[in-house]
Formats: C-alpha cells, structure tokens, sequence
C-alpha cells in the first residue's frame, strides 16, 4: 500500500458519503433497544463483509468486534499493540417527532442519542482504513446496550480488549477511542478534556413505610408523604452540606409513587432518584448519605425508609497522555480554533467508562449543532424531536481514522 496524505483520507471519506448518510438514514429507521439489536447487528456485518473487513459476531448477544491488522513496521518508539475504536448501536425507548422521511418505523422506538450515527461513523472508518497502510493493528468495536444495560462492561467481559486468545480479534488493545455527537459543540469543531469528562451514574429506590388512615384523622396514622417530603428534603443536603462545594455531586428524585385518594393517608410512598459524582470516593459518600438520611429522616417522622440502591456506570475518566495525543491529532487536522478543551465535566454518564477501567481511554465530543445555531435551540439528547447530523459524519470518520494510524 502506498503512503496515503490527508488530502487522498478526505477525498475517500467524501466518495463514500452519499453512501454513509443512506446507512445512517437505514439505522435511524429502524432502532432497537439494547441486546435486541439485531436487525441493527446484521447490518453492521453486512457492512463489515463488504467491505472486507474481518469481524466476530454474537459477543455480548448482539455485539460486533471487527479487525483490521497492521501492514506496516510500527515506527521506533511507536505503540504496537491495537488501538480501538468504538461505537454503541442502540436505541432508546421514545415516540419519535423529527418528522423526517427517514424517521424510525418502529412504534415507540427511536435513535434519541445519536447511535446511529456513531455507528455509521465507524462503520465508514472501518471501510476507508481497509484501504490505507496502517503502522498498528486496529480493532472495531459494535457495542449494544449503552442506555442503561452495560454494554461496554459486556464487551470486555467477552474479551473485545483481550484480544484473539481473551475470545476477541488480534493482539490485545492497548488503547480506545470513543466520540458522541454533541449538541453544544458546532459541527466541525470537537472537544474533550483530560480526566473526568462524564459522571458516574447511581440509581437509588427507597420505600417509605408509615401507617395509613383518614386525612381527617392524621394523628392515627404515621403519614409517610410528609415523611418521604422530608426525606427528598434531607436528601438535597448531600450537595449542599456533605460533599466540598468544589465537588461536583447530584442528588436527584424524578419520581414519586403514592397515595389512592384525597381524603387517604397511604401506607407507603415510593421514591426513584439518581446520584452522579465525578470522584470515587465522592460517589462513595453520596451513597453512604443517602441511606443514612432516607432511613433516619423516616425514622424522625414515625415511619421506615427501605433503600435499594443499584450501582450504574463508573465516571468516564480520560487518561491524560492519550488526550494529549487526541488534541496533537485534532489540532493537526482541524486547527487550533476547532478544537477546544472542556472546561469542566458534564454530570451524564456514559458506559464508555469501562473500558478506561481496563486500558488507556479517551472519549472526545463531536460537534453537531449546524453552523449558525443558538446550541440552546437545538434538539438535545434524549428528546423526541432529535437527529443526528449527517454533516457531523465526514469529520467523526476523518477524526477515528488519523486517531487509529496517528493516535
């Protein structure tokens, strides 16, 4: 193969674009909810296998690894094992509302985050960098279930990172790479930070158990709405008075359950919240706190508090040189003006912070906002009326491309 320049990376992307934005039209209309992606799987492969591009099905259910190995000697000093880079596939449980001709046709179902195009960003890296003189193997990672199930932590328990020995494709990953298209950063732009980029990502369930009765008659019962008022109350005072006010925490109660009537004091109220944090051990006294306050803050009121507490996502952390390396490949390609460092992290979370458990990881952020655009106006994540950006999709694959021969 001969030595490929920036110019012959970009004309390949630009061939192929037409082509990209009808796969991510395909995957748009048709979404699926994690580890039930296989409609969205088979096209992945389909994808792979004409392409040319070696890949492993069936890891996690409906994960796809995928290889590429190098032909070339790795420069003096250079890394020799694979670099990875990955997407995630699936959708999210949403009645969609863009309107657009390719919009999902499956009821109830649709690519509120951006999946789709992830997954048509990778799949465009995978064909051109079949075509160009790689100095170090690379390894393509389809991952389900990012909304919620874990689908990184799957990935490597299936052996994506091992390489070929672990179960997985090649020699073993030394280092990953993942994007997110961004509705705060303009198209054509990317930032990302060393460090925290996203928090971690607790649920908590707490059950309020008191004595039921007549609102005519409370002082018969042990009301536990005022109780569970307090206890969402006390809970508040974890950010506010537990954790350094330079720490970053959130304590959040989206749901209540309870009562039947307005004249009835029930028996119990149920209460459904998050907690993310930046830090472990901040995590880890968010936690201790909230069951401390639930059940003792009940407890003042007459009533019994129940906390069942699940453990979500790890904080998404980059490591600080392969960030460096992100922002020298970015800056080379886009400019210093294009490429921006995050001021402080965002308190969502992302299952891509698994695999920075297990290697070098760094996560960057792809602007999708169309020139021009107040980023407050635009659809966000997680909204009925979201699309991803199909002028967004050149730049991803440019972006993984050098991240995998440069990087």
């Amino acid at each position: 193969m001969a030595t490929m320049t920036a110019s012959d990376l970009k004309q390949r992307i630009a061939d192929d674009l037409a082509s990209l934005t009808a796969l991510r039209h395909d995957l748009h209309a048709c979404p699926e909810l994690g580890y039930r992606e296989h409609q969205t799987s088979a096209r992945i492969q389909q994808e792979l296998t004409g392409a040319g591009v070696a890949f492993k099905a069936g890891l996690a259910g409906t994960g796809v690894l995928a290889h590429l190995p190098a032909t070339e000697t790795p420069r003096p000093g250079a890394p020799r094992g694979a670099v990875a880079l990955r997407a995630d596939i699936d959708a999210l449980p949403i009645e969609e509302a863009t309107g657009k001709p390719w919009a999902s046709t499956n009821p109830g179902l649709m690519h509120a985050c951006g999946h789709d195009g992830h997954t048509t960003i990778l799949l465009g890296a995978a064909r051109a960098l079949a075509h160009v003189p790689r100095p170090r193997p690379v390894t393509f990672i389809f991952q389900p279930a990012e909304e919620g199930g874990a689908g990184a932590r799957a990935m490597c328990e299936a052996g994506a990172l091992g390489g070929e020995e672990a179960g997985g494709l090649g020699p073993p990953v030394e280092a990953i790479f993942g994007l997110h298209g961004w509705p705060s950063v303009t198209v054509g732009e990317v930032a990302t930070r060393p460090g925290p980029l996203l928090a971690s990502t607790d649920e908590f369930h707490i059950t309020v158990r008191g004595v039921g009765g007549h609102a005519a008659y409370p002082h018969q019962a042990r009301d536990p709405i005022v109780a569970a008022a307090a206890v969402i109350t006390a809970l508040q005072t974890i950010a506010s008075r537990t954790v350094s006010p330079v720490e970053a925490v959130v304590c959040t109660v989206g749901r209540i359950r309870g009562g039947t009537a307005n004249n009835v004091i029930p028996g119990e109220v149920e209460l459904d919240g998050t907690t993310r944090a930046l830090t472990d051990a901040t995590r880890a006294l968010a936690r201790q706190r909230l069951f401390d306050l639930a059940e003792h803050t009940a407890r003042a009121h007459g009533c019994e508090a129940e906390v069942q507490w699940h453990e979500g996502y790890p904080v998404t952390r980059n490591d600080a040189a392969l960030t460096d390396r992100f922002f020298d490949v970015a800056r080379r390609a886009l400019g210093d003006d294009r490429v921006r460092l995050t001021p402080s992290p965002t308190m969502g979370g992302e299952d891509f912070s698994y695999y920075g458990q297990r290697i070098c990881a760094c996560f960057f952020l792809l602007g999708i906002v169309p020139e021009g655009h107040d980023p407050a106006l635009v659809p966000q994540l997680h909204q009925p009326d979201f699309d991803f950006n199909d002028d967004a999709i050149p730049l991803g694959i440019e972006l993984m491309c050098r991240l995998a021969l440069e990087g």
